[in-house]
């Protein structure tokens, strides 16, 4: 997908839809989004940096992790598994914690179904998020979730061209 990037930002009731291409083959790509090491590269916008405090990447695993601002700012959040198939999809729940993993519920949760799909040129990654209400998105988008996601984004497509 060399010099083009299909990226779409899709909202309609409690759901978002995200679609990006990458310039990566699909065991690349798949290994970014999987496995820790590899998220705390990519996963926060800069300035903040992403620091994982555990991941068990199975069905029914967490991965618990941090945003850690400029300033020492720390977020927590967690992701817990429901389903995988390797180098297809997976599913699960995200959620902002404390640092021992439990769920914050004055922040909205989500449950994300992502999908990878090879492409001649590349990679497409497809989310779809789903929120408990559509009042419950719009606190997420306010928070700058689109601006940041993307930037994260960013980052991996710098990651990818380095050749990780």
């Amino acid at each position: 997908m060399e010099d083009q990037h299909f990226y779409q930002f899709d909202i309609q009731g409690n759901q978002l839809t995200i679609k990006r291409s990458y310039n990566g083959s699909l065991a690349q790509v798949w290994r970014a989004y999987t496995d820790a090491e590899i998220l705390d590269l990519w996963w926060a916008p800069k300035p903040w940096k992403c620091e994982t405090k555990y991941q068990d990447f199975v069905p029914g695993g967490t991965w618990l992790y941090a945003m850690k601002g400029p300033e020492n700012e720390t977020h927590w959040s967690i992701f817990k598994y429901n389903t995988i198939n390797f180098q297809e999809s997976f599913s699960g729940t995200d959620a902002f914690t404390d640092d021992q993993g439990h769920i914050n519920t004055s922040f909205p949760q989500s449950t994300w179904n992502t999908s990878f799909e090879e492409k001649d040129n590349g990679t497409l990654v497809t989310n779809i998020c789903t929120f408990e209400n559509e009042d419950a998105m719009n606190q997420l988008l306010e928070m700058g979730f689109k601006e940041g996601y993307e930037m994260g984004q960013s980052n991996l497509d710098a990651l990818l061209k380095e050749g990780f």
